[in-house]
């Protein structure tokens, strides 16, 4: 297989906007497992070796457990997830599968009875933000070292 050449050394620029989403999410009132838990799961449903290689490692620097990160992909079946975490996965997979519907307003409403309407927000952005990289990962088969 060719090595691909990165978005970034041919158009830096693009990489602008994505740095600019990640800088908002930075500044974001999403805890970081919660961030890292939707990252994760996102980068687990798309293939994305180089993001989970990342993001695995930023969770447990964020005090994730590697119990949790083991059973991550099987969520629906741990009771190691809080309701909040479980609708987080839950909305996870329905933005990943969009072609699905995307967020069912069954979920949706449960997730606004947890989260204020900035949190859900953020929530859905982290979301979007993470699908993109996931995308740029795979379509250019950038590698975890």
């Amino acid at each position: 297989m060719a090595k691909r050449k990165t978005i970034y050394s041919v158009e830096p620029k693009a990489y602008e906007g994505m740095m600019m989403l990640e800088e908002y999410l930075n500044n974001s009132q999403l805890t970081p497992i919660h961030k890292e838990l939707i990252k994760i799961r996102t980068s687990q449903l798309n293939g994305c070796g180089y993001c989970l290689d990342i993001h695995t490692q930023d969770a447990i620097k964020y005090g994730e457990t590697t119990r949790r990160l083991f059973v991550l992909a099987g969520w629906q079946e741990s009771e190691l997830f809080t309701e909040e975490e479980q609708v987080i996965l839950a909305m996870t997979e329905a933005v990943t599968f969009i072609h699905n519907g995307g967020i069912s307003n069954e979920l949706y409403a449960k997730a606004q009875q947890l989260f204020s309407e900035v949190y859900l927000a953020q929530l859905i952005m982290c979301m979007v933000t993470i699908n993109a990289w996931n995308r740029i990962g795979v379509a250019t088969h950038m590698k975890a070292k």
